[in-house]
């Protein structure tokens, strides 16, 4: 079986791929072939921290993974990741051209990293390696890999939104950012959607053609296939995650603390795509529109802090503490306080247990490309109980948990009344809304997701 070689902005620690569902994904597909995981070590220096950091660890079957990484200069930090790849590149891939702060020298730092990840990876591939390329960090890599001769299959993924193909034309140099995409043989989105906006760019700005859905050529006659691959999550652990931890430690408290009222509950890191300020506005909407359930539901939204150096995440945090503390400070009661607005991280097992006892969740972004938190609700459901999943329109997972009350985020009397809706739903309503959707998280966890892409792109 061929080698799978993983490359992404940040690469675990060996033997410790973290809590996060993909990272145990990748680890499991490396885990059966043995291979590489290749990428950014996480830690930043001074100078030019060519130095290759290289850490095996031993498999069952006598296989090995080899994690390689590379440190970042301050100045690579500065350009490479906090510029063009947060500043520009992610605005832009969630349709905020608003927000795109582009200039060339973040740029030049974009490609000087990926530059630098090319020259230190392509000597170590073999012609029969599956090389699998995550996420917008590192959409120009594939091209400089083949300019560096390498001739193995390439895949790509991309976790984010593909956004319009005239919001793409709008940031400079997208003809180099569509050369790279295009340089794989693979190319991966979240949503049919995501893959139908790629094909339009490719139409009307890349100069190529759309031979059949999914089959592309560039102007240059290359051929490349693209598809849709929904990320899921690991239905089962998530379940039992859930049912060990509902009972326990920080999820018994916050148990205790609700008294008789309802818990609804967001979860989301802070960001500017994931609708915050709507959310908390539409929130008190359902204060004001519904006071007989005034006083029945106490709502948690837990937004671990994200890029607290950006200045647009300053000013969204500062945002958010006024507006909790306006709607606290109108409607709170001595013995009631209707939101409880949090900055930390929790860990895996205890957010589970906050999902299984919320009887609604908020999932509500501007824009996601698929949004796990949605996925990880309905997984933790109690099956006797189940709560509601209220979604945005805008969020990838849309597409697949058609149980949830679906609503338009920035329609804030629509988003009070599913609320509302949600929160005084019959026992009945909500199996029936929540059983075909967790059979399609037990169907389509992690693990098909990751075997269908690689079987795609050993394929292409």
């Amino acid at each position: 079986m061929s080698r799978l070689v993983v490359v992404s902005n940040r690469v675990p620690q060996p033997g410790q791929p973290g809590s996060g569902g993909l990272m145990v994904a990748l680890q499991a597909a490396l885990e059966e072939t043995g291979g590489v995981w290749f990428g950014w070590s996480g830690q930043v220096g001074a100078g030019d921290c060519g130095v290759l950091h290289e850490h095996r660890l031993e498999v069952a079957g006598g296989r090995h993974i080899d994690y390689l990484t590379v440190d970042l200069s301050q100045q690579d930090h500065d350009e490479y990741y906090n510029g063009f790849a947060n500043r520009a590149l992610w605005p832009l891939l969630h349709f905020r051209l608003d927000l795109v702060d582009y200039d060339r020298g973040s740029y030049r730092g974009y490609r000087r990293v990926n530059e630098r990840f090319a020259r230190t990876l392509a000597p170590r591939l073999r012609d029969d390696d599956i090389v699998w390329i995550h996420d917008y960090h590192l959409i120009p890599l594939a091209r400089l890999l083949r300019q560096a001769g390498v001739r193995c299959k390439l895949g790509f993924f991309l976790h984010v939104p593909m956004p319009s193909s005239d919001l793409l034309a709008g940031l400079p140099h997208h003809e180099e950012l569509f050369e790279g995409l295009s340089s794989h043989d693979l190319v991966g989105f979240q949503t049919v959607r995501d893959l139908e906006r790629f094909q339009d760019y490719v139409r009307l700005f890349g100069r190529g053609r759309v031979i059949d859905t999914g089959l592309l050529e560039t102007a240059s006659g290359h051929r490349l296939k693209a598809g849709a691959f929904p990320i899921s999550i690991d239905t089962a652990h998530i379940s039992q995650l859930a049912e060990a931890s509902v009972d326990r430690g920080s999820s018994r408290r916050l148990s205790e603390s609700l008294g008789h009222r309802q818990l609804a509950i967001g979860v989301d890191r802070l960001d500017y795509s994931k609708g915050l300020p709507e959310r908390f506005r539409a929130f008190e909407r359902y204060l004001q529109e519904y006071p007989d359930q005034r006083d029945r539901l106490t709502f948690l939204q837990i937004a671990p802090v994200s890029r607290g150096g950006v200045p647009e995440y300053q000013e969204l945090r500062a945002e958010l503490e006024q507006l909790a503390g306006h709607v606290n400070g109108s409607w709170a009661d001595a013995d009631w306080t209707p939101m409880r607005y949090v900055n930390r991280n929790y860990p895996h097992a205890t957010l589970t247990g906050f999902y299984r006892q919320a009887r609604v969740g908020l999932v509500t972004p501007l824009r996601d490309g698929m949004n796990l938190v949605a996925k990880e609700y309905v997984a933790a459901q109690d099956p006797e109980d189940p709560g509601v999943l209220v979604l945005s329109l805008f969020a990838g997972a849309a597409r697949e948990m058609d149980g949830a009350l679906l609503v338009n985020p920035y329609d804030l009397d629509g988003v009070a009344a599913a609320i509302a809706r949600a929160a005084a739903m019959p026992l009945e309503e909500r199996r029936q809304r929540w059983q075909p959707m967790m059979a399609r998280l037990r169907d389509y966890d992690i693990t098909r997701w990751r075997n269908e892409f690689l079987d795609a792109l050993r394929a292409a």
